[in-house]
């Protein structure tokens, strides 16, 4: 896929600018940017420099763009496998099913752009907001991290996922952290220890189950993750569930 470059103005605008100045800063960033095809959007790989602020990259983001600012560059979101949707679609299901009939809280799939620090702005595949989260959510994008994150990886975004979000989800954070790999059903699970991550039910663990700290009485079996071409169909996950709960009152 062929690469795309933007010339964009860097943010020099002094703290004291004025209104009037402000807003033609933001008019000269948006002309900056060319307009997108379908293709391009989809496109993985970083689209612009001088570095961004998260504020030029919010100003630029339009609901159907799906992208990451990870250290002032751009990153699109790259044609996802039929493997990888599958996976999502079943987390998102059961997330959501489960967070919404005990009113915990919201699960946002790719939609709410998350701020962490003034170059780094996430799209998470799936993000969970408890009940007192929720209240603080903007219209487009939240100043705050999630309390629990899942990315599901792509050829493309594995490295980034690993590496550098997953640093940027550990500074600014987040509490836990769930990276899924459809390809080798090799999944990572963070809970955050202090200022840092700590790795839980591990293969090597022998752990059957994976509890969410985040989410009170929600887990999944690693069974129901071991092929994401034949993914368990969510209502009788969501039974299991709701039988392990009532049991635990």
């Amino acid at each position: 896929m062929a690469s795309m470059t933007a010339t964009i103005a860097p943010d020099r605008s002094p703290a004291t600018a004025t209104a009037s100045r402000r807003r033609h800063t933001a008019r000269r960033i948006s002309r900056s940017f060319p307009t997108l095809t379908s293709r391009q959007r989809n496109a993985a790989m970083p689209v612009g420099r001088p570095l961004l602020s998260s504020t030029q990259f919010l100003d630029w983001l339009q609901p159907g763009i799906h992208a990451d600012l990870i250290g002032g560059q751009i990153f699109m979101h790259s044609p996802v496998s039929l493997k990888h949707a599958k996976i999502v679609n079943f987390l998102d299901s059961l997330l959501r099913q489960y967070i919404e009939e005990f009113e915990l809280g919201e699960l946002h799939r790719e939609t709410v752009a998350v701020r962490l620090s003034p170059r780094d702005t996430f799209l998470p595949d799936l993000a969970y907001f408890t009940n007192e989260q929720a209240t603080r959510l903007g219209d487009t994008h939240v100043d705050f991290a999630p309390t629990l994150v899942i990315e599901v990886l792509s050829p493309a975004t594995a490295r980034r996922d690993r590496e550098l979000k997953f640093s940027a989800y550990e500074a600014h954070g987040v509490q836990e952290y769930w990276v899924i790999d459809p390809e080798k059903a090799d999944h990572h699970f963070y809970r955050r220890a202090g200022d840092m991550f700590g790795e839980y039910a591990t293969p090597e663990d022998g752990d059957a189950r994976i509890d969410a700290m985040s989410i009170p009485g929600f887990w999944i079996r690693r069974e129901w993750l071991a092929d994401a071409t034949r993914l368990p169909t969510v209502a009788p996950c969501l039974a299991e569930l709701r039988t392990a709960r009532k049991r635990r009152r």
